[in-house]
Parts: structure tokens; C-alpha cells; sequence
């Protein structure tokens, strides 16, 4: 039985971890420690260089900035210095205005801005911004996740708020296994997981505002259309794959929306929701079985990210897609056993997608991850499971989930710099 302070502790997780962010996470990063910099700067800036290391430049090179029309991180960055708030977080650039937009362009006409990698730099997730004007400077520093701020000036406020940065992140230190996700999804008192709700407020009206443009690759719309009505039929599984499509889509190509991210990325606070909203839909399942299931599957996402990294050479999909299975499977009304098989199936199928940086054609591995989770919940509840003699698949469910992240994290990295190497000489 979980506690009173083992329930705190996981929520507080939770709700570190489960944001709202407009955008990709990543150029947002940047945006949000320009805009810190600019604030200890005290002025407009004449020269911005930002240093990045190899994962962040990576993410965020061909996705677009919702409200720009543009692609990647000098608009992102210009915007920071002129209209960002550090307090916004990853919504830092939501009071983007026409003109204020035109500003962000003639900043960049006059070369103003130096974005180069961060050498000799070992953190996945590293963004060092410095501001100058005159002879002042000013500089801020965020690693480890996209909103933790590592050097943030000596200021009292600045001191403060570093504080409440540790404490929330010592509250928030608990160390998961499938079996605590399952448990505390299943039996915690709703009224203190029913917040949890918004992420489908969030993430369903992405995918409706996906319909009013035409978003990165339309994929979402295109699913819709009937020719393709045609292949996959007018079902629960069309509807999944459509609605977490179109709101990728809409985040991709520049949507001005917020969604609600999972582990810093957008994408994967998407394929853990939409997927788990629309079954519950169509399946009439009552809301206390939608929050619950909506819980474990961005918990059991939050937990294999704790052994993967907030960034890596594996695509997040294939994580939120285990959380979504997760979900699907409990919605079926499958049990512990059950879930476990619809884990272990994922990781049978999806090990190895690359990430080769957020852009719109994501909405394709968010497609092929729902769709693999669809199936992994059938075969769970059919009582079938990959065997451990198949793969990296082990009978302990904990032990192949870390299987997983350590191909991930470690054996991945040659092909993380492959990626990255590929996509630079092409710019």
C-alpha cells in the first residue's frame, strides 16, 4: 500500500514533469534562457551567442516557432531577448504579436545572433546563453532539464528562486518501478490525480486546431480523408492514430496552442494522452478510468525516462507509446500481468527508433508508435507476451524497460553523433 508522503512525492514528480509548453521544448529552451539573460542584462542586447550542446541543436533545427511561420533557433532566440519572460517557462513566448514579430525579423537581419555547439560539452541537455550590450554582459545556464537554470546570477530573487528549485526537485525524488506506477495509478484518491485532466484539455484541442491550417505534413487531416477511410476504415484505431497525428501536426508546424509536454517534450506529452483519451472515448469508459489511466501512462513515461535521459538517440514516441499501451491496456480492463505483457511487447517492436531532431514529420513516429501500442494491448489481452528468450525482453518487466534505456542512453551514442553529423552537413 503507498502512503500518504510515497503519494506526495509522486505527484509533486508529476507535476514537475507534466507541463504546459508552446512548441517544441527545445528551441522554447533556448528561447526561455535568452530571455533569463536579457532580464540580467537589464536592456536590449546587441549581441546574443548561445552554446548548445549536440542533442539541442539537433531538436531544434527543423521544427517550426508556433506564431512565426519560421523554422529553428534564431527567430527563437531573437524573440526571447525581445518579448520572452523567464517566468512563462516553456511558454515563454506566448505575448508574440504581429509586430512584435516583425521586430524578431529586422533582429535578425542584423546579425546579431551566433549559435554555436558547446565544446568538450557531456550533457545531453545543455543551453549557455550570453547577452551583451555595451561593455556588460550577462549569462544563464540551463542543463539537465529544459527549465532548471544551473547559474542564475547572485541576486536575492535569483538565490530564492534557485531554493525552490531544490526543494521541488527533493520533493519530487522518488525512484519508480512498473509495479509503484500501477499501484499508485490505480488506487490513489482521485481527487488528488484528477489535475491530470488537463493534459487532455491541452492536448485533444491540439489536435482540433490541427484542422483549421494546414500543419506540417497534415498527416492527422490525411488520415481523415476518404481514401484513407478507405485503408484503415472509420474505427477507434483511425481515430487514435488521426487525433495524435493532428495535434503533432498543429505543435510541429507552428500552432500558436500550448500542450501539455511529458519529461520535457511535447510529442511525448501527446502520445501519451490523445491515444488514452480517444479509446476511453469510444470505449465509454467513465472518467475515473480515463484520470487513472491518463496517470499510468504518463508516469510509466516519467519512469522510463529516469533511466533514459531527458534527451537521447531513441525516439521519445517509443517511450510515451508504452505509457499510451499502458493506458489502452487498463482501459481494456486489463490487470498488472497484463500491462506488463503490453510493456514488454512495445519493447519487442520499437527498440531502436532514432530521433534525428523534432521536425514535422514526427507525426509519422508518433503514428507507427500509437499504432504499435494499439497492438501490443490486443496481444496483452489475449494473454500473449514476448518471451524472454526473444530479444532484449526479460522476464522481469523492470529489467526490460532497462534493457531499453541502456541501448538508448549508451549503446545509441555513436549513432547520436551520426545523426547529428548527417543533418549539419546538409544545413
Amino acid at each position: 500500500m503507498i502512503n500518504k508522503e510515497q503519494r506526495k512525492r509522486i505527484i509533486a514528480l508529476i507535476h514537475q514533469e507534466v507541463v504546459p509548453a508552446i512548441g517544441c521544448t527545445e528551441p522554447m529552451c533556448v528561447a526561455l534562457c535568452t530571455a533569463k539573460a536579457t532580464e540580467k542584462l537589464g536592456c536590449r542586447p546587441d549581441k546574443i551567442e548561445a552554446l548548445l550542446s549536440a542533442n539541442i541543436l539537433k531538436n531544434a533545427m527543423g521544427v517550426g516557432i508556433p506564431g512565426t511561420g519560421m523554422v529553428g533557433l534564431p527567430i527563437a532566440i531573437a524573440l526571447g531577448a525581445l518579448i520572452g519572460k523567464s517566468e512563462y517557462q516553456l511558454e515563454v513566448l506566448k505575448d508574440l504579436t504581429p509586430e512584435t514579430l516583425e521586430e524578431g525579423k529586422q533582429y535578425l537581419a542584423e546579425n546579431r545572433i551566433c549559435i554555436k555547439q558547446k565544446e568538450n560539452c557531456c550533457d545531453k541537455l545543455y543551453v549557455e546563453v550570453i547577452c551583451s550590450a555595451g561593455n556588460k554582459s550577462a549569462k544563464a545556464i540551463i542543463a539537465g532539464s529544459h527549465t532548471n537554470f544551473i547559474e542564475d546570477g547572485a541576486s536575492p530573487t535569483s538565490m530564492a528562486s534557485q531554493a525552490c528549485i531544490s526543494s521541488q526537485a527533493s520533493e519530487a525524488n522518488v525512484e519508480l518501478n512498473l509495479r509503484l506506477v500501477y499501484d499508485f495509478a490505480t488506487t490513489a484518491p482521485l481527487s488528488e490525480i484528477s489535475f491530470i485532466q488537463e493534459a487532455r484539455t491541452l492536448n485533444m484541442n491540439a489536435a482540433r486546431e490541427a484542422l483549421k491550417g494546414n500543419y506540417g505534413h497534415n498527416l492527422g487531416k490525411t488520415i481523415d480523408r476518404p481514401l484513407a477511410k478507405g485503408i484503415f476504415g472509420n474505427s477507434i484505431y483511425s481515430h487514435i492514430i488521426s487525433r495524435t497525428a493532428s495535434a503533432c501536426d498543429a505543435r510541429m508546424g507552428g500552432a500558436m496552442i500550448p500542450v501539455m509536454s511529458n519529461s520535457g517534450s511535447g510529442n511525448q506529452g501527446i502520445c501519451a494522452t490523445n491515444p488514452v483519451c480517444v479509446y476511453a472515448k469510444e470505449n465509454e469508459n467513465t472518467e475515473e478510468e480515463l484520470t487513472r489511466a491518463l496517470i499510468l501512462s504518463h508516469l510509466t513515461a516519467i519512469y522510463i525516462k529516469q533511466s533514459l535521459g531527458t534527451l537521447s538517440a531513441l525516439c521519445g514516441c517509443v517511450v510515451a507509446s508504452i505509457g499510451s499501451s499502458c493506458g489502452i491496456t487498463y482501459l481494456m480492463g486489463g490487470d498488472y500481468e497484463r500491462i506488463c505483457y503490453s510493456v514488454k511487447n512495445m519493447i519487442a517492436n520499437l527498440t531502436g527508433m532514432i530521433c534525428d531532431g523534432a521536425k514535422p514529420a514526427c507525426s509519422l513516429k508518433i503514428t507507427s508508435g500509437v499504432s504499435t501500442a494499439l497492438l501490443s494491448s490486443l496481444l496483452a489481452m489475449e494473454g500473449k507476451c514476448v518471451s524472454p528468450a526473444e530479444g532484449i525482453v526479460d522476464d522481469c518487466v523492470d529489467k526490460s524497460i532497462h534493457n531499453l534505456t541502456s541501448i538508448g542512453a549508451d549503446a545509441m551514442c555513436a549513432t547520436d553523433d551520426m545523426v547529428l553529423n548527417i543533418m549539419t552537413l546538409k544545413a
